[in-house]
């Protein structure tokens, strides 16, 4: 099974950048659906967007449409998550995670990384 570790979190100012990375370790990386998931203080998980195999579609939730953009190299088994124009409501841990290719639901989390944005 696939393990993953996000990293690239930290505090940044509205209207900054972030570029979020999630390595995967194990079985092979590529044949996963990955996706990126959000959870604020106090509110529910939701999802930001995903990255298919092996045709990297992506596909994003509105609230981040235009700004975010998921990425994945192969080769280095990693997904991106690049954060553009960020506002302060994008404050949250953020969270990879792992789809087999054909599945039904993501089966594997990374322990998540935390973004602030301040105002």
């Amino acid at each position: 099974q696939v393990q993953l570790v996000e990293s690239g979190g930290g505090l940044v100012q509205a209207g900054g950048s972030l570029r979020l990375s999630c390595a995967a370790s194990g079985r092979t990386f590529s044949v996963y659906t990955m996706g990126w998931f959000r959870q604020a203080p106090g509110k529910e998980r939701e999802f930001v967007g995903h990255i298919t195999w092996p045709v990297s579609t992506t596909y994003y939730t509105d609230s981040v449409k235009g700004r975010f953009t998921i990425s994945r190299d192969n080769a280095k088994n990693t997904v991106y998550l690049q954060m553009n124009s960020l506002k302060p409501e994008d404050t949250a841990v953020y969270y990879c995670a792992a789809k087999p290719n054909g599945g039904t639901s993501y089966s594997v989390w990374g322990q998540g990384t935390l973004v602030t944005v301040s105002s």
